[in-house]
């Protein structure tokens, strides 16, 4: 027995086949187009591991996941793939819809015809668990109830909108030809491995670099904040136990503002790794032009997952973004190696139009 994951050379994919692998003697085959998120350097500690065998490849080759599924005989397939940059699908949207809609429709279909062809008791067994966001719910008000899974879908951005279009694939997937599926809508996700254009990473990078550390509007923006740890657990108990066809909200249960999140990472490295001048890390911050269509606020009601199924994060935000900022001081090379000259363009594309002004 076996799962396949998709995208599983990313952040959070790659969280999880480590957490997995830690955890269990169950092997897993990886499928990852290895685009600028995904990186081989992620599961550098699986070499020589024969219970790990990334694929390099795209959701969108249906040959390739016909020829996967037939010849592994998965238990499982667990989808991460996917574009998942707000800014980058402000930028260039045609390939989040290209991997977040067409990919993920493509993988259905393979899927659905292998799983067709399982005899049983594999067949009932079998499960499809697909991975999205808290960002297909749109943005709440100050005060407003938090996220459930009954909340309407109101996309505001081409990538929420393109992973709202996924949501609703699996769904449709699940209730016209009965494919066993469950999704997950998580909150914002951080630690270990993230590619640094998100804020954590982007700012710890960019203080010890000493550039400047962007903020986008006030900084007011609130986000639920999920250690990918406690994602990965979350995700394994809904692939034990969730209900098919149903739907989960993992949360944090940590909602936070932008700027407190800064202003707690240049604390932590005023504390860690002091700079030379002895001047704090809040001196680089300056406020740029806000992005378009930035939702104000998400947050994640997570008590299903606790009444149900029995979870609830072990992190607190504290406990959670110290372990990041060690992660991250002691893997310098990690960061240097991803941040190559395409990263930098990307950054420098991105923030070079927003004007700042310092904190």
């Amino acid at each position: 027995m076996l799962i396949l994951v998709t995208g599983g050379a990313g952040f959070i994919g790659a969280n999880f086949v480590l957490d997995w692998l830690a955890q269990s003697d169950e092997p897993v085959i990886n499928l990852d187009k290895l685009t600028y998120a995904g990186n081989r350097d992620n599961l550098s500690s699986l070499e020589g591991n024969d219970r790990h065998q990334l694929v390099v490849g795209d959701i969108g080759d249906t040959a390739l996941l016909t020829q996967l599924l037939e010849t592994h005989q998965p238990r499982a397939v667990l989808n991460f793939a996917a574009e998942s940059h707000v800014d980058r699908s402000i930028h260039g949207p045609a390939d989040f819809i290209e991997t977040n809609v067409l990919g993920t429709f493509r993988l259905l279909e393979a899927v659905r015809a292998y799983w067709q062809a399982l005899p049983e008791p594999r067949k009932s067994a079998f499960r499809f668990l697909h991975v999205s966001t808290d960002e297909v719910y749109g943005s709440l008000d100050a005060g407003a109830p938090a996220f459930t899974e009954q909340h309407q879908y109101q996309p505001n951005s081409p990538y929420s909108a393109s992973k709202a279009a996924s949501d609703h694939l699996v769904r449709a997937w699940h209730h016209t030809y009965g494919l066993p599926v469950v999704t997950t809508n998580c909150s914002n996700n951080y630690g270990p491995y993230q590619f640094p254009e998100k804020l954590i990473p982007l700012m710890i990078a960019n203080a010890l670099a000493g550039k400047p550390l962007p903020i986008y509007g006030d900084g007011m923006n609130i986000r639920d904040w999920l250690f990918v740890g406690d994602h990965c657990s979350a995700i394994r108990r809904v692939l034990d136990a969730g209900q098919l066809g149903e739907t989960y909200n993992i949360g944090g249960w940590n909602e936070k503002p932008n700027l407190e999140i800064v202003h707690l990472i240049c604390e932590l490295l005023d504390e860690q790794r002091p700079r030379s001048d002895g001047a704090s890390y809040r001196s680089q911050i300056t406020y740029v032009k806000d992005r378009p269509g930035h939702d104000r606020r998400y947050a994640i009601d997570a008590r299903r997952m606790e009444q149900e199924l029995g979870w609830r994060p072990a992190e607190t935000f504290e406990t959670g973004i110290r372990k990041t900022i060690s992660w991250y001081l002691d893997n310098q090379d990690w960061v240097s190696r991803i941040t190559s000259g395409a990263y930098r363009e990307w950054i420098d594309a991105n923030y070079s139009q927003r004007e700042g002004r310092a904190a």
